[in-house]
Parts: C-alpha cells; structure tokens; sequence
C-alpha cells in the first residue's frame, strides 16, 4: 500500500496544474513545496503600500470569453478560470531606441500592419507576408506536435521553423528598425535573433496578436492561488516549507521521495517541476542513466535576470507610460544586446512593465507599481566576491534607471518602494542553477524536435514539468502540467 499515488514536486506553474489535473481524476497527490507559499515565479510581495509581481509581463493564450483560446480552456477545465479577472492589454509592446524609433504595436494583425507601415511606409506588403509567415508556421508546428505524420505536414514548417529569426527577417524586410522592432519579443526567450528558432518567435507573436496580452487582477499571486484552491477543494494535499532531498527509486523505478526531516513517502509516480540537474541530483547518481548524464553534460545553463522593482508616487500618465509593457533599447543591435547579458556593464535593453495602465490592483490611487528587467546570466553575479555584492546590485539597478529615464524622464524624484533581484535572488528563491528561469538556453537545439525531456525521463514512473524539460514561460509551463498528468493518468488507465 502505498502512501499516495504521485508525489509532485515544487508548486510552481507545472507543479500546480500537474497536481491539480491529477488529484481532480482521482490520482491520490501530494503537492510538497519548500517555501510558504504558491507559485515559484508566479508570485508577489509586499512593500511599503505596494504589492510587487515577481515576473509575470504579460500572459499569453487567454483570448476573450467565448474564443478556442489555449490557456483559457486549460485554466476552466481545472476549474481556475471562473476564479480570476483577467485584464486586457490592447498593446503588444511599445518598442523605443532613441533617435531611430519609438513605435507601439497594437494587439491585432491588421492594427499592428497598420502601426508598422505608419512607422516604416513603404513595407505594408512585406508585414502582410511576413505576419502570413508567422501565422502559417505555428499553425503546421501546432500540427505536428499533436502528432500529425510529417508526410501531411505543409513544408513550410520544414523550410522555416528551424531558421535563424535573424535569417527570415532580412528575407522579408530592407529596413534596419523594422526588423529589430518585429524581433524585440526575442527577449521574452532569451535567445538573440541569431539563435533563436524562427518557429519559437512565429509562436509568441501569434499568441499574443491572436489572443492578446493579458494580466491578472492580484497578479500572478491570484493564478497561483486559484490552482491550489482546486487542488486542494479535490482532497489534494500540499505541505510547505518542506523540500525533497531524494527521490527513491530500485530496479529502474521510482518508488517515493525522502523529505528533508527524513520522512519517506511511498508513490508509484513523482512528478519533478524541479531543474533537471536538480531533479536528477535528488535521484542519485547510481540510479541515473549514463545518457542521461552525458545528455545534461552537453546542455548550457539558461539566462536569468535582473529586476528592479518600484512603487512610484505618480500615475503612469504623469510618468511617462503609455502602454503596459515596453522595451527600451540603445541600439539596433540585439546581439549586442544579447552579449551584454554576460557582463556587468549598462544594459543595452529593458522590459519595462507598468502594472497600472491596465490596472492589476497592486497600486493605491495616484500611484504604479513598475518593474525593469534585463536579461543577464548568473555566472558574472556568481564571480562576485559577497563583500562587494550589495554595493554592485544598486550600481547596477542605477544604470536600469537611466535607461527608463528615455520614457520616464524624472522618475527617480517620484520612487516611494524599491526592491531589487539579481540572477542570485532568482537562484536562491526558484533553486535554479544560475537562476535560469527558462531553464537550458532556449536555442534550436534546445527544442521540441531535437529534446523532448518532459516525455521521457528514462526512470519509470519518474514524470519531468516545467521550464527545463520543455519550452519556458508562463503558458508553456502551464500547458506542461497539464500535459504531464494526462499521460500519467493514461498509463494508469492502460
């Protein structure tokens, strides 16, 4: 007898619709989670009068009541989506680099054609193409990740998925801003234009233009909330501030996990929403298959972040803000911008997020909660000797400042809050190797068609979610949960 059917690990996005999805279909789940509370990155905090969103910008895959879209038929099929406000962001982005462009793009494929012709004329037909592009490759890789034979498959997907984005775009367009504005999600992946698969970039602008942008009223706190809630309310079990030190196993077959005071737990199936390395660590390295040591070997660690967290005693209109998510560059060059990811010199690139133009709740009256994030690896924090790290990260957060400044001129005279997170932050709350939060870089090499970790495990019984064995993100690590339970709760069937 054992003392539950699955044990899922880590109550991040995959961890929660994992659990969820298996206890609501009977599966007898313990959810165990080494913080207080929900959520991994799908988190607030509080400061001051203020509620800080940890990380999530925008949400992609919600669509409007009534539309086939994606995340919202995952959340009300758990149950979660009659639970939570969504809030609607009309704007993709507002894209600005000083003294060559500042473009915002609208959430609609003829608006944002229209935009994009406006701040470039001359190229409404090469946006018509490239948009038909884009629409044409996700719809054949949606295809074939459901498993369509690849002789019924259009080859456009054989012929562009796999290209560089740098690549498609200088084949549909002449004009240097335009292309470094259709690419500016690329950030959002963690790969410069020149590794990332054109396929990954298709995907993320056509969710967001053909189910727009949206936020959560009470933040990603709320999402968070809400999956716990129906796991729970199913007679699902979570203990906090418990971490899983090991994951047992014999003949090739997981059998429970050990929790840190060094109670076991006997399970047929875990589900890890854990690092790979992490997870296989807990496993031990007698039970671990040598490809699968020789598989983690070749991988390189993900990108992290940097994020500076405000409450500001102004409106966004008095700041500056006019949309809820820009990025502010210095330059056309993202690779350049890229390679500043592995430095400590000014970044070349934010993500700007203004929680209040499209008010989440987090703000009292006459005040906005923003965030700047840059994109930076964890090996240049880790170098750091500790007696120079709390001087260095405000250094830092003083350069993210002058880059918002090109928006939101004087907006330091109006700082009430600030908090601020390093690629260490990251490292120590989500225990991530170098607080990658996409997990492995996310290059061509890290995709579905070549890696396909959260299928197989190569340990019975052993169920991989989350950002490092399939693709990162908000919508992709909730899909991942789901994903992961309905194979699980088939093989039980079978």
């Amino acid at each position: 007898m054992t003392d539950v059917d699955a044990v899922v690990i880590g109550a991040g996005n995959a961890g929660l619709t994992a659990a969820a999805g298996l206890q609501r279909a009977g599966v007898r789940t313990l959810l165990v989670e080494r913080h207080n509370v929900p959520g991994g990155c799908a988190t607030s905090f509080r400061r001051g009068r203020f509620e800080f969103e940890v990380a999530l910008h925008q949400l992609s895959g919600i669509g409007r009541e009534g539309e086939e879209a994606p995340l919202r038929g995952l959340l009300d099929g758990l149950g979660v989506a009659e639970r939570l406000e969504f809030v609607e962001e009309h704007d993709l982005y507002r894209a600005v680099v000083p003294g060559e462009y500042d473009v915002t793009v609208p959430a609609g494929w003829e608006a944002a054609v229209d935009a994009l012709e406006a701040a470039f004329p001359g190229n409404r037909d090469r946006l018509t193409r490239f948009f038909d592009l884009v629409r044409n490759v996700t719809f054949w890789q949606i295809a074939a990740r459901r498993r369509m034979p690849a002789e019924e498959l259009d080859p456009v997907l054989f012929r562009q998925g796999l290209r560089p984005v740098r690549d498609v775009l200088d084949e549909h367009f002449e004009d240097a801003g335009l292309k470094s504005v259709l690419a500016t999600y690329w950030s959002y992946l963690g790969q410069p234009p020149s590794r990332l698969a054109f396929q990954d970039l298709a995907l993320t602008l056509y969710a967001y233009l053909e189910f727009k942008p949206w936020h959560i009223r009470g933040g990603s706190q709320a999402m968070s909330g809400a999956l716990l809630d129906v796991f729970l309310e199913a007679g699902g079990e979570i203990r906090f501030n418990t971490a899983v030190t090991g994951i047992l196993s014999e003949g090739g077959r997981v059998k429970g996990v050990r929790l840190d005071d060094g109670e076991e737990i006997t399970a047929q199936d875990v589900v890890s929403n854990a690092s790979l390395p992490l997870t296989y660590a807990m496993l031990g390295e007698d039970a671990v298959p040598t490809a699968v040591r020789d598989d983690l070997a070749s991988r390189r660690i993900g990108v992290s972040g940097f994020v500076l967290h405000m409450g500001l005693d102004a409106t966004p209109a008095e700041l500056g803000f006019t949309t809820s998510t820009s990025f502010v560059n210095t330059g056309l060059d993202h690779e350049a911008t890229y390679a500043a990811t592995r430095t400590l010199d000014a970044p070349r690139g934010i993500c700007v997020s203004s929680y209040d133009v499209a008010p989440i709740g987090f703000a009292p009256a006459g005040a906005t909660h923003v965030s700047l994030m840059t994109l930076q690896y964890g090996d240049v924090w880790e170098r750091m000797p500790a007696a120079e790290y709390a001087r260095a990260k405000f250094r830092y957060a003083e350069k993210l400042l002058d880059r918002v400044e090109v928006i939101a001129p004087g907006i330091r005279d109006a700082i009430e809050e600030v908090d601020v997170a390093t690629p260490l932050t990251m490292a120590r709350y989500l225990g991530h190797p170098g607080g990658a939060f996409y997990g492995y870089d996310q290059d061509r090499t890290e995709g579905w068609l070549y890696r396909n970790n959260e299928r197989e495990s190569h340990v019975r019984g052993l169920h991989l979610a989350g950002s490092w064995a399939a693709m990162g993100g908000f919508q992709p690590t909730l899909e991942a949960g789901v994903r992961v339970a309905r194979r699980l709760i088939r093989g039980k069937a079978a």
